[in-house]
């Protein structure tokens, strides 16, 4: 059994069964829709999220996961004898470090420590995983770190959306503001750059956005032998599923592929239709 616990957050929207065998704590974050507070991931799943989102009167909002959230899983994982590493969404996007910073607080004598992904999604994803597969061969602590900010240094996102409204509106848009206003059939092309959503560029159809995501991908991960690969959407299963199909045969140096969906926190900034790919660089 490890000695090391690694903590991550709702937005990674890592796959269960990946969260079950790899024995990773997942912290939800918290959508507020009207009157209702709702764990992301826990009280409301992703296609009943969107469903519900096509005839909402109401539009959510999110919060980061609180400092009583982070307390109640650093006493268990502290009272079983763990050292804890939280790999957790970009400080640019969430406020969840500052919660997982005032929780540590309460545990001074207990060996804690973070990783700022600078990231979301899988990108975020990959980041925790490869921690916790090293937790689960005896990695101490600080290696645990080491290899989850190594991870993040290989990684990245890119991704299409249908509007940028839902990232205007939720103030997470960064530099793809200059996008704001512009004819509705364009498709932003987005990335997280220094923990932040920013522009690439726009194209015209959907079919166009994917096919340029397949492009920059190729791109991002040239020259290297080995490449871990998931896909992302809200409420776009199929298109997500060929997107990914289609990366496996382009790249053919794939050694890890997972399906991923955009839990409800992101899915109320990034918006239905949302399909991305992220990608680690593993050799």
């Amino acid at each position: 059994m490890s000695k090391v616990a690694i903590v991550t957050d709702s937005t990674a929207y890592l796959p269960p069964e990946i969260v079950e065998e790899c024995q990773i704590t997942v912290i939800p974050q918290v959508l507020i829709w009207g009157e209702e507070t709702l764990l992301d991931g826990v009280d409301i799943q992703p296609a009943e999220f969107y469903e519900r989102l096509k005839t909402a009167d109401i539009m959510p909002t999110t919060s980061q996961a609180t400092v009583a959230d982070f307390k109640e899983i650093f006493e268990r994982l502290v009272g079983e004898g763990k050292d804890i590493l939280a790999v957790l969404i970009s400080d640019k996007l969430s406020g969840t470090i500052n919660s997982y910073t005032q929780a540590v607080e309460f545990f001074p004598d207990a060996n804690i420590d973070f990783v700022n992904s600078e990231s979301v999604a899988m990108s975020l994803g990959f980041c925790a995983l490869e921690a916790a597969r090293a937790a689960q061969k005896g990695a101490s602590l600080e290696e645990c770190k080491a290899i989850a900010e190594s991870a993040r240094d290989r990684a990245g996102v890119v991704f299409a959306v249908d509007t940028l409204e839902f990232l205007h509106r939720g103030g997470r848009i960064g530099g793809a503001s200059r996008f704001l206003g512009t004819a509705l059939q364009l498709k932003p092309i987005l990335t997280v750059l220094e923990g932040r959503v920013e522009a690439i560029e726009r194209v015209r159809t959907k079919k166009k956005a994917h096919a340029r995501l397949l492009e920059l991908l190729e791109e991002r991960t040239a020259g290297s032998t080995s490449v871990k690969l998931a896909t992302l959407h809200a409420s776009a299963l199929e298109d997500a599923r060929v997107l990914l199909s289609e990366a496996e045969q382009r790249l053919g140096n794939v050694d890890e592929s997972i399906f991923s969906e955009v839990s409800p926190v992101v899915g109320t900034h990034a918006g239905p239709g949302t399909v991305g790919l992220a990608y680690m660089v593993t050799h």
